[in-house]
Protein backbone atom coordinates (compact mmCIF):
# COMPACT_ATOMS: atom_id res chain seq x y z
CA UNK A 1 0.00 0.00 0.00
CA UNK A 2 1.14 3.38 -0.68
CA UNK A 3 2.04 5.78 2.26
CA UNK A 4 0.22 9.42 2.17
CA UNK A 5 2.60 11.00 0.18
CA UNK A 6 2.25 8.73 -2.61
CA UNK A 7 -1.19 8.29 -3.00
CA UNK A 8 -2.91 11.28 -4.80
CA UNK A 9 -5.94 10.32 -3.87
CA UNK A 10 -5.21 10.77 -0.20
CA UNK A 11 -5.86 14.45 1.01
CA UNK A 12 -5.52 15.41 4.55
CA UNK A 13 -8.62 17.18 6.20
CA UNK A 14 -7.51 20.74 6.74
CA UNK A 15 -7.94 23.14 10.06
CA UNK A 16 -9.04 26.06 7.52
CA UNK A 17 -11.51 24.53 5.77
CA UNK A 18 -14.76 24.71 8.12
CA UNK A 19 -18.62 25.88 8.28
CA UNK A 20 -19.82 26.79 11.55
CA UNK A 21 -23.52 26.79 11.04
CA UNK A 22 -25.87 28.47 13.58
CA UNK A 23 -29.30 29.51 11.89
CA UNK A 24 -30.92 30.62 14.70
CA UNK A 25 -34.93 30.78 15.41
CA UNK A 26 -34.81 34.14 13.92
CA UNK A 27 -31.61 35.44 13.06
CA UNK A 28 -28.66 33.80 12.17
CA UNK A 29 -24.87 34.46 12.83
CA UNK A 30 -22.92 35.09 9.42
CA UNK A 31 -20.90 32.14 8.65
CA UNK A 32 -18.27 34.24 7.01
CA UNK A 33 -17.98 35.95 11.14
CA UNK A 34 -16.27 32.67 12.58
CA UNK A 35 -13.15 32.82 12.86
CA UNK A 36 -12.07 29.30 14.58
CA UNK A 37 -14.11 26.86 16.25
CA UNK A 38 -12.57 23.68 18.74
CA UNK A 39 -14.36 20.58 17.23
CA UNK A 40 -16.38 18.42 20.27
CA UNK A 41 -14.45 16.14 22.19
CA UNK A 42 -15.73 13.84 25.25
CA UNK A 43 -13.88 11.99 27.75
CA UNK A 44 -15.21 9.02 29.61
CA UNK A 45 -15.11 8.12 33.34
CA UNK A 46 -13.95 5.26 34.72
CA UNK A 47 -14.89 3.11 38.02
CA UNK A 48 -12.74 0.88 39.75
CA UNK A 49 -13.86 -2.41 41.28
CA UNK A 50 -11.24 -4.17 43.72
CA UNK A 51 -11.43 -7.70 44.27
CA UNK A 52 -9.03 -9.35 46.60
CA UNK A 53 -5.74 -9.01 45.57
CA UNK A 54 -6.97 -7.54 41.94
CA UNK A 55 -8.40 -3.92 40.60
CA UNK A 56 -10.53 -3.99 37.57
CA UNK A 57 -11.48 -1.27 35.63
CA UNK A 58 -14.95 -0.48 33.80
CA UNK A 59 -15.75 2.01 31.51
CA UNK A 60 -18.44 5.07 33.34
CA UNK A 61 -20.61 7.86 32.01
CA UNK A 62 -19.47 9.61 28.66
CA UNK A 63 -19.39 13.42 28.95
CA UNK A 64 -19.07 15.75 25.94
CA UNK A 65 -16.57 18.59 26.79
CA UNK A 66 -17.81 22.31 25.79
CA UNK A 67 -17.02 23.89 22.35
CA UNK A 68 -16.47 27.18 21.93
CA UNK A 69 -15.79 29.19 18.74
CA UNK A 70 -14.25 32.79 18.08
CA UNK A 71 -16.17 35.11 15.77
CA UNK A 72 -14.55 38.78 14.35
CA UNK A 73 -16.72 41.91 15.45
CA UNK A 74 -17.79 44.20 12.48
CA UNK A 75 -19.78 47.33 12.24
CA UNK A 76 -23.05 46.86 10.90
CA UNK A 77 -25.66 44.83 9.61
CA UNK A 78 -24.20 41.84 10.37
CA UNK A 79 -22.94 42.90 13.70
CA UNK A 80 -21.84 39.68 15.76
CA UNK A 81 -21.98 41.00 19.06
CA UNK A 82 -25.93 42.60 18.52
CA UNK A 83 -26.80 38.83 16.93
CA UNK A 84 -25.23 37.27 19.83
CA UNK A 85 -27.18 39.95 22.38
CA UNK A 86 -30.46 39.34 20.04
CA UNK A 87 -29.95 34.94 21.03
CA UNK A 88 -29.50 35.70 24.15
CA UNK A 89 -32.95 37.58 24.64
CA UNK A 90 -34.65 34.78 22.56
CA UNK A 91 -33.26 32.42 25.28
CA UNK A 92 -35.54 34.34 27.72
CA UNK A 93 -33.44 36.78 29.45
CA UNK A 94 -34.87 40.38 29.91
CA UNK A 95 -33.33 42.82 32.56
CA UNK A 96 -35.08 42.40 36.03
CA UNK A 97 -37.90 43.93 37.08
CA UNK A 98 -40.57 43.61 39.48
CA UNK A 99 -43.48 42.82 36.28
CA UNK A 100 -41.34 40.78 34.48
CA UNK A 101 -41.19 36.78 35.75
CA UNK A 102 -39.66 35.80 32.15
CA UNK A 103 -36.02 33.67 32.61
CA UNK A 104 -34.38 31.11 30.28
CA UNK A 105 -34.67 28.14 29.69
CA UNK A 106 -33.25 24.92 27.69
CA UNK A 107 -36.24 24.99 25.29
CA UNK A 108 -35.54 28.52 23.94
CA UNK A 109 -32.11 28.65 24.59
CA UNK A 110 -31.73 25.57 22.07
CA UNK A 111 -34.41 26.93 19.98
CA UNK A 112 -32.45 30.38 20.10
CA UNK A 113 -29.46 28.54 18.02
CA UNK A 114 -31.44 26.77 15.93
CA UNK A 115 -29.62 23.96 15.72
CA UNK A 116 -25.41 23.80 15.41
CA UNK A 117 -23.45 22.07 13.05
CA UNK A 118 -19.74 22.23 12.43
CA UNK A 119 -18.75 21.08 8.91
CA UNK A 120 -15.78 20.84 7.50
CA UNK A 121 -15.20 20.45 3.54
CA UNK A 122 -12.27 19.57 1.28
CA UNK A 123 -10.73 21.52 -1.54
CA UNK A 124 -13.50 21.29 -3.82
CA UNK A 125 -15.74 22.77 -0.98
CA UNK A 126 -17.76 19.15 -0.78
CA UNK A 127 -18.70 18.22 2.97
CA UNK A 128 -16.02 15.55 4.10
CA UNK A 129 -17.35 15.56 7.52
CA UNK A 130 -20.30 16.89 10.09
CA UNK A 131 -20.88 17.55 13.67
CA UNK A 132 -24.56 18.36 15.05
CA UNK A 133 -24.29 19.83 18.68
CA UNK A 134 -27.98 18.35 20.07
CA UNK A 135 -29.25 20.73 22.36
CA UNK A 136 -26.44 23.11 22.14
CA UNK A 137 -26.91 26.80 24.11
CA UNK A 138 -25.01 29.46 24.65
CA UNK A 139 -22.73 29.05 28.04
CA UNK A 140 -20.67 31.83 28.19
CA UNK A 141 -19.67 34.86 25.94
CA UNK A 142 -16.49 37.41 26.10
CA UNK A 143 -16.93 40.49 24.08
CA UNK A 144 -13.31 41.06 23.65
CA UNK A 145 -10.77 43.66 25.25
CA UNK A 146 -10.43 47.10 24.00
CA UNK A 147 -6.64 48.82 24.28
CA UNK A 148 -4.95 51.86 22.49
CA UNK A 149 -1.79 49.89 22.43
CA UNK A 150 -3.33 47.33 19.58
CA UNK A 151 -4.76 47.52 16.22
CA UNK A 152 -6.34 44.02 16.32
CA UNK A 153 -9.62 43.23 15.37
CA UNK A 154 -12.12 42.69 18.39
CA UNK A 155 -12.93 39.18 18.81
CA UNK A 156 -16.02 37.62 20.26
CA UNK A 157 -15.27 34.35 21.67
CA UNK A 158 -18.55 32.29 22.79
CA UNK A 159 -18.86 28.69 24.58
CA UNK A 160 -21.66 26.07 23.94
CA UNK A 161 -22.98 23.69 26.12
CA UNK A 162 -24.34 20.37 24.48
CA UNK A 163 -26.29 17.45 25.47
CA UNK A 164 -23.71 15.18 23.25
CA UNK A 165 -23.13 15.19 19.27
CA UNK A 166 -23.80 13.39 16.26
CA UNK A 167 -21.18 12.77 13.46
CA UNK A 168 -21.46 11.87 9.99
CA UNK A 169 -18.12 11.38 7.92
CA UNK A 170 -17.79 10.67 4.00
CA UNK A 171 -18.24 12.50 0.69
CA UNK A 172 -19.92 9.60 -0.71
CA UNK A 173 -23.06 9.77 1.87
CA UNK A 174 -22.66 13.42 2.21
CA UNK A 175 -22.76 14.64 -1.23
CA UNK A 176 -26.17 13.71 -2.43
CA UNK A 177 -27.70 16.07 0.90
CA UNK A 178 -27.71 12.63 2.81
CA UNK A 179 -26.80 13.57 6.45
CA UNK A 180 -28.02 10.22 7.99
CA UNK A 181 -28.99 11.63 11.48
CA UNK A 182 -27.83 15.19 10.78
CA UNK A 183 -30.77 17.17 9.92
CA UNK A 184 -30.24 21.06 8.50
Amino acid sequence: MADFWQNPNLEPKRSYKFILSIPGSSIALPKFLVKKVKKPSFSISETEHNYLNHTFHFPGKVKWEEVSFTIADVIGPDDGAATLMKMFREMGYDLPSATNFETISKSKSTAALGGVIIDQIDSDGNIVESWKLNNAFIKAVSFGELSYESEEMINVDVTLAYDNASYKSGRGAIQDGNLGNISR
